[in-house]
């Protein structure tokens, strides 16, 4: 194959990889568009009065104010999340008597209906953003712990018995073997988590808030204001994206080093 066709591949593929997933938005818009067309407004707004509502917030500084009360809430529950699901996931995945201690106990806590501790949570540590963060935290910290077990277990047995023959310490074991060997399927939790810190915290708005996207939303719904509820909820589609993709971004770097 001649250079001039090599790099003719090159760019049907790259136009292919970044010219498809904009051409599937776009089609999502028109048709949302078309449909719209046949309802009133109170019941589907056209994507243009969604985009006329969200110039109007973001004008008025709400958009930024709302996001960006939603975004911190995320970011820290996802960063207490992660911080407490390294550790208890590397205890469990290391330790059998507290794999057997904690994993009935951690995978019981999951069958309690989120709805239903929310309100409780807010009642035992107030309505502010604290309650918030660990609402967002309770959210994240699964999937996040089940990756981290699954990834120090899957490291293999006979690297570990390498690192253990040049009798290297439990730090250089860490750091040199199993972080790199299970840092793919950490990233994976990791994605995971940064869609659901999101949702755990317009679920923790909805239950008490003064401000944020879920917040807004209710406005919308109390006000029948159906273009300012989709601006809302594209806002925190697009925060859940961000943080998946960034995170994506992220551990791909990390596994090239």
């Amino acid at each position: 194959m001649s250079a001039t066709e090599k790099l003719r591949v090159t760019n049907q593929i790259n136009l292919s990889k970044y010219a498809l997933p904009w051409l599937g938005v776009s089609g999502v818009f028109v048709v949302w568009h078309m449909i719209s067309l046949s309802y009133p407004p109170f019941i589907l707004p056209s994507p243009l009065l969604v985009a006329e509502r969200f110039i109007d917030r973001l004008q008025d500084g709400t958009w930024f104010f709302h996001t960006t009360a939603t975004f911190t809430e995320a970011l820290a529950g996802l960063g207490c999340g992660v911080i407490l699901a390294l550790l208890l996931g590397y205890a469990i995945a290391k330790l059998d008597w507290i794999d057997r201690l904690l994993s009935p106990i951690v995978v019981a806590s999951q069958g309690i209906p989120f709805i239903a501790v929310a309100p409780l949570i807010f009642i035992w540590f107030g309505n502010g953003m604290g309650a918030k963060i660990l609402l967002c935290t309770l959210i994240v910290f699964f999937p996040i712990l089940i990756n981290v077990v699954v990834g120090i277990r899957n490291v293999s047995p006979t690297l570990r018995d390498l690192f253990r023959v040049y009798h290297a310490s439990p730090w250089q074991s860490l750091t040199k073997l199993e972080i790199p060997a299970a840092l793919p399927t950490l990233i994976g939790g990791l994605r995971v988590g940064g869609t659901l810190s999101v949702i755990g915290a317009i679920a923790a708005e909805f239950t008490s808030a003064s401000r944020g996207l879920g917040f807004m939303i209710q406005q919308g719904n109390n006000l029948y204001d159906t273009a300012l509820v989709f601006v809302g909820v594209l806002t925190v589609i697009a925060l859940a994206l961000m943080l998946y993709i960034s995170i994506g971004w992220l551990g791909h770097k990390l596994i090239k080093i």
